[in-house]
Formats: structure tokens, sequence, C-alpha cells
């Protein structure tokens, strides 16, 4: 089968290697030009500009799916990914590891992961792509409209292929659809006459604040490789990079306009320091970014086949392309590994000469297997946008509601350091896990959480609204 894949980013790239490596020949368009260099992390951190991916130098997580998907599918890419500086570590590393939860368990190596950040995972990605027979990654050639063919299913167009701003027309039995969550091929089906896709999007989402640092003599400071936490009107997550270099982003709520000042440094620092868990990280090193605000993590879901019937076929959306999570959780680039892999198992398993039967089989696969999880984030926004919604009211109140997995999720965040089993629950949804006893039945969980007594409010000790405000404003 002849593929074109559009978007170089790692979802992607790892879809291009996995179909060229069964025989497909595969290009992949991507509309940024700049080249890829073999130079180390924070070379390419420094000197490498995307300007097509407005996230590139915002944290990533190649959690235990990415980590594993890359194992098993792409082992050379583990391989570049070492050698250029990332380290193989653990989710449930840190200082919480011995001592409050226990030491290491058989089966803890299931949580294994990977410290990098973005630049770095693509060059590496790239680098091992660069050595594929069946495969051209093409940068600086954007894609201005699909090509129509002969109708499959009667009213839905056909894509045959991409007509390039150059120009060019660039033929495909399959177009595969990886521009991330900006992605035009929505607006590229409509202009065919397509009804659709029909796109989801929540009203708010959050903003996040980010800062990156490093200690001036190569230490890091003690913390897990990632690890999140939620206060009353803000939530944090802190990861480990590439270079000895580790991140602390502040996510608030899109509708909380007051704390907005986060974007100033000198603010971003006075909120930080009343944070219990993540006031160290930005003590223990030096800045080396200023601080970076990403918008646009509103949940996003975008279906492709309505009431049955395919709105187009020969194109195919994964990754971001399809649906969007919270940045915040770290997942999306899992879910897009996890999205990569499905698509190759099916394009091994199904008849690629039935597009209408392709178009409805992903899109069915694409919901058993990841569905579950982009609807449960998009819960989970739902309730934490309350949640805080609650504690802004001129009459504060702690937020409740009878959702009983918005309870669970909640009150294992906040227990995961005070009970191994718990920390080994809320790290399996992290990492994805599937399966018999991946992770605990949710009947001994809620018994193991009643345990505990907790009740809403959830989260983290730490300052209320006020006294946040306050320190913005000092």
């Amino acid at each position: 089968m002849n593929v074109v894949v559009l978007g170089a980013g790692p979802v992607g790239l790892m879809a291009a290697m996995m179909l060229a490596g069964d025989g497909h020949q595969v290009t992949v368009l991507e509309r940024d030009g700049a080249p890829v260099s073999d130079a180390s992390g924070e070379e390419l951190w420094l000197g490498w500009h995307r300007p097509g991916v407005t996230q590139f130098r915002h944290p990533h997580l190649l959690l235990p799916a990415v980590l594993r998907t890359l194992a098993e599918e792409l082992p050379d890419v583990v391989i570049e990914l070492a050698a250029r500086g990332a380290a193989i570590t653990n989710l449930l590393d840190g200082p919480q590891r011995f001592g409050k939860v226990g030491a290491w368990l058989p089966g803890d190596e299931r949580f294994a992961m990977m410290t990098a950040r973005r630049p770095l995972l693509e060059a590496a990605l790239d680098h091992v792509a660069a050595g594929s027979d069946r495969l051209v990654v093409r940068r600086g050639t954007a894609v201005a409209a699909l090509l129509p063919g002969n109708e499959r299913v009667p009213r839905r167009p056909h894509v045959s292929g991409v007509l390039t701003q150059g120009g060019e027309a660039v033929h495909a039995d399959l177009v595969v659809d990886a521009g991330g969550r900006n992605s035009p091929v929505k607006r590229m089906l409509r202009n065919l006459g397509a009804p659709g896709p029909v796109e989801e999007r929540a009203e708010d989402g959050f903003l996040a604040y980010t800062r990156y640092f490093r200690s001036t003599d190569g230490s890091v400071p003690e913390m897990p490789p990632a690890h999140s936490a939620h206060y009353a009107c803000v939530s944090t997550i802190a990861t480990l990079g590439d270079a000895d270099v580790w991140s602390l982003s502040v996510g608030v709520s899109s509708r909380d306009r007051a704390l907005r000042a986060l974007a100033r440094p000198e603010a971003w620092h006075r909120a930080v320091a009343l944070l219990p868990q993540v006031a160290h990280l930005a003590e223990f090193g030096e800045p080396v970014t200023d601080v970076m605000a990403m918008s646009g993590m509103e949940s996003r879901h975008r279906s492709f086949v309505v009431d049955g019937v395919p709105v187009a076929t020969g194109v195919l959306s994964i990754g971001d392309a399809w649906a969007t999570t919270n940045p915040l959780f770290g997942l999306g680039l899992s879910m897009g590994a996890l999205h990569a892999t499905a698509l190759r198992d099916l394009l091994r398993a199904s008849a690629s000469d039935d597009p209408e039967k392709l178009a409805t089989s992903f899109a069915d696969l694409t919901e058993t297997t990841l569905g579950p999880v982009h609807r449960g984030l998009a819960r989970w926004d739902r309730h934490r946008l309350a949640e805080i919604d609650a504690l802004r009211a001129a009459a504060p109140a702690p937020y409740d509601t009878d959702d009983r997995d918005w309870h669970i999720r909640r009150a294992l965040d906040t227990l995961k350091f005070r009970d191994p089993d718990l920390l080994r629950a809320y790290a399996a949804g992290a990492a994805l896990l599937t399966g018999p006893g991946a992770r605990l039945p949710d009947s001994e969980l809620a018994a193991r959480i009643a345990g505990f007594g907790l009740r809403p409010p959830y989260g983290e000790p730490g300052p209320t609204r006020a006294a946040l405000l306050a320190a913005l404003g000092a």
C-alpha cells in the first residue's frame, strides 16, 4: 500500500515507521522545513525551531505506554534516545518509593518510562526513520488540499492523495492524518463536500504556565520523573527531562482570569513558593527559560463515522488529530503511540481494498481502545473546572457530585503516596495498563480508599485562592 502521513511529529513518525516496517511505501509530509541535526539534547533545544508546533517546548512525557511501544516496535529509537541523553527510569521512582510506600515489588518494571524533551524525541525518531528503505520524510512540504478520487460510498468523498502548496499531486492509497490538535484535515474534508467530521469541543479548559530549570552542578532535585498535584485552585505537574533539566508547570482554569498573572516570572515564583510539594523545584536550580504559557488545552473529539457511515474514505486520523486531552495528564503521546499501533495492526488484519470497511473498523477500534480513556479524562476536566468554580464563588463551598469515578480518581490522587497499592493503582492509570491484574478492581479500590475516611474537598494541603491572589499581586 502507498501511504501518505501528514505530520512528522512523534505520532506521525511512529506510525510511518511501523507501516514501513510492514512493507508499505510511506511518505511523510511535514510543513516545517528546519532540518534535524545529530546534536545533543541541549543543542537541539536551543537550535531547533518548529513554528508549526506551538507546544514544541512544553513538557512531554514518555510514559510507560510510549516506552513499551518503542521497545516492542521500534527498539532502535530507544537506543538512539539513550545515545542522545535520554534515560530510562520508572514512574514509581523518587523519594516516596522507599519509606512511605515500600520498596520494589515484582512487576514494577511495567512502570518503566523515559525522560526526554520533545526536540530530543523527534530527533531520535527522525534519525531512525532516515534508515528505512520504504520511508521518505519530506520537510518543508505543506499540504494545501486533499485530492478527490472515485466515490466508494455514495455521497461521501474518497481521498486519493494530497495536493501540496507547491502544486504537486502526491497520490496515495491511504492518507494518515497525524497533523495534531490543529490539523487542517477537518477543513479540507469539508472542502471536498464531506459532512464532517463531527467535532465535540469543551467550552473551557485549562491554561498552563511552565518554567524549566537546571542546577549549576549537574545535580537534580529529589523528585519522581513525573509528578502531579492538585491544590485548591491550581494543579501542578513536574517532569524530568534530558540534560539534567526539569520542568514545573502550574495549571489553572481558563475561566479564572485573575490567575493569569502567573505569566509574569516574579508572580509565578511567589505563587510556586506557596505550594508545598513543588516549591523546592523552583529553588533548587536556576531557570533556563522564561515562563511559557500554553492555552488551547480544552478537550476535543472528532467523529469520522457518523450514524455508521464514514464522512470520507481513504483518510484516517490518529493521535491529537482524532482527540485531544488535558496536557496536565501527559497522556497525549501515550494515546498517540497506542493509536499508531492500532492502525498498523488493523491494516495487517483487514483488507485494504475496502476503504469503507477500513474506515468503520478503525473508528470502532479507536472508540473501543481509546474512547473510554478520552471520555474519562474529559469528565475529570468538567468536574475539576466545576470544583474550582465552587471555590471561586462569593461563598466558597466544597464541590460534590454523584459521579463515583470522579471521587475515586480525586481520592486516589490525594492518597497515592500513603499506600503502596494505591500508588500502583494510580501509576497503572498513568501507564494506560489494561487487562486482568493490571490494576485493582474498582470495588477493592473504593474499599481501600474508604478506609482512609477521605471526604471532599480533595487536594493537597496548600494555599487558598485568596492567598495565591495576594502572592500574585504582592
